[in-house]
């Protein structure tokens, strides 16, 4: 879409595809408590957030900060009129882990090829099940919807 329209001449987004089955083994085999991982490549983060939030009847709230986006996405995002969090994320994953195992799995993300910009993001919680909320960067928080019609096959 962008080459179409020419927007954003000159920015360099490449394909964020990624296999993470070692990312993954590591993180399994470490011992760490996992209640639930998603690959968000259709809905993006938020879709992918929200349906866990939803089936696990728990909350989640995100800090907007700590969600590492490229600054080359976000304009592409912002030129085309989308939300970057509900935009496809292929070669990512969400992994959501009890409190106490947060930090070791950073680490063992981040210790393989795929995983170094792996951030801690949020939190999970009981009240408000259903729901995910964003924590703005200018400290408001705002819903974090999920993505709404038919989603649009990603075309690598």
């Amino acid at each position: 879409m962008l080459a179409r329209e020419k927007l954003l001449d000159g920015e360099a987004i490449a394909s964020d595809a990624a296999p993470l089955t070692d990312l993954v083994l590591n993180l399994i085999e470490s011992g760490c408590a996992i209640h639930a991982m998603r690959d968000p490549t259709r809905g993006g983060i938020a879709g992918s957030l929200n349906e866990i939030a939803r089936q696990s009847q728990v909350s989640m709230e995100v800090e907007e900060t700590l969600i590492p986006v490229k600054p080359a996405v976000a304009a592409a995002c912002e030129a085309l009129g989308l939300e970057v969090y509900q935009v496809a994320c292929e070669g990512k994953m969400l992994v959501i882990v009890a409190p106490e195992d947060a930090g070791r799995a950073v680490e063992i993300i981040q210790g393989s090829r795929y995983g170094s910009g792996a951030r801690l993001i949020g939190e999970v919680r009981a009240e408000s099940p259903g729901r995910v909320a964003l924590r703005t960067s200018i400290g408001t928080a705002r819903l974090l919807d999920p993505p709404s019609g038919d989603l649009l096959p990603r075309i690598c």
